[in-house]
C-alpha cells in the first residue's frame, strides 16, 4: 500500500529536495514498503532517462575554479583539492590489492577462502570464496545468517544455478545441499564469526 504523500515523497526524493530528516524517515519507509520501493526506482530510472535524454551542455568555464576554490577553503591546513598529491590515508581506512595471495585452501581439494575483514565485536567476517572447476563443496547446515554474491563463474546450490550478479542469503539453521561450479567460481560472502569458515580462514 502506498500513499499519495508516499508518492510525493518519492519524487522529492529523486531530485533531491528533502530534507536531512526527511531523507532518513522517507527512506525507512521505502525499506519496509516494497511497492513504494518499486514506484521509487521507476521515478529514478525515468529521471534518468530525461536527463540522458537532454542536449549536452559545457558549464562555465569559470565554474571549475570556483569549486575547487569552495573546496579549498575547507580542506585541512597543508592539504590541496587541485593538483596536489592527495593526503595519505587516515587511521582506520585499510586497502587490500587484487591479488593471488592470503587464499587458504579449505579440506575439501579446490575449495580456497580469503578472509578480507573480520568485525568480531559486530559478529559478522567478510570473505572471498573460490572454487576450481568441477569441485563440489558437501551438504552441510548453516551455523549462522550466510550472505553470498556471485563475482564469476557458476554456482550451483541444489537445483538453483547462480551467475555473475546473482545474490543468495541462507538463514541459520538452514540446509545446504551439496555446492558445485562447473566453470569454476569466485563469490563474496558475508558471514557470522562463529562460522566454520571464518574459524578456519583465522586459523
Amino acid at each position: 500500500m502506498m500513499t499519495e504523500q508516499q508518492q510525493e515523497q518519492a519524487a522529492r526524493y529523486v531530485l533531491g529536495d528533502l530534507s536531512a530528516t526527511e531523507e532518513h524517515d522517507f527512506t525507512a519507509q521505502v525499506r519496509g514498503n516494497p511497492e513504494l520501493r518499486e514506484f521509487l526506482f521507476s521515478l529514478q530510472k525515468t529521471l534518468d532517462q530525461v536527463v540522458l535524454a537532454g542536449p549536452l551542455s559545457t558549464p562555465p568555464p569559470a565554474l571549475k575554479d570556483r569549486v575547487l576554490g569552495r573546496l579549498q577553503a575547507h580542506a585541512a591546513p597543508g592539504h590541496s583539492f587541485a593538483g596536489q598529491p592527495l593526503p595519505r590515508p587516515r587511521q582506520g581506512l585499510r586497502f587490500q590489492p587484487a591479488g593471488n595471495t592470503g587464499w587458504k585452501e579449505l579440506p575439501v581439494p579446490g575449495a580456497f577462502i580469503k578472509l578480507l575483514s573480520l568485525q568480531a565485536d559486530r559478529g559478522y567476517a567478510v570473505l572471498l570464496g573460490k572454487l576450481d572447476p568441477g569441485v563440489r563443496y558437501p551438504a552441510h547446515a548453516n551455523v549462522g545468517p550466510e550472505d553470498f554474491y556471485i563475482l564469476t563463474g557458476d554456482l550451483h546450490v541444489g537445483d538453483q544455478v547462480l551467475h555473475p550478479g546473482d545474490f543468495h542469503h541462507a538463514d541459520a539453521g538452514s540446509l545446504h545441499e551439496e555446492n558445485y561450479s562447473v566453470e569454476g567460481c569466485t563469490l563474496l560472502s558475508v558471514l557470522t564469526t562463529d562460522d566454520p569458515l571464518v574459524q578456519f580462514a583465522m586459523t
